[in-house]
């Protein structure tokens, strides 16, 4: 992985270096290493995780076509 410093802005750089290794996963795979995950509860978690991406998906399925109102500053505000 590849991050250009400009100007000698070393904060930004690093700002866009960890917004690449956040995107990537590396982060979330850092911690998940730290200690050692017995298989039944790697499966418990990914079963967990596949359930929230599918009601993820499909409440914005529903937002798309209307059925759920939209989450945002215009439905909150009055």
């Amino acid at each position: 992985m590849q991050v250009l410093v400009r100007d000698n802005n070393v904060d930004q750089a690093l700002r866009a270096l960890k917004r690449k290794l956040q995107r990537e996963g590396v982060f979330r795979e850092m911690r998940a290493r730290k200690a050692y995950e017995k298989p039944s509860e790697r499966r418990i978690r990914e079963r967990a995780e596949a359930v929230r991406r599918q009601r993820k998906l499909a409440r914005k399925k529903m937002q798309r076509e209307g059925l759920l109102p939209t989450r945002g500053k215009t439905a909150r505000s009055r």
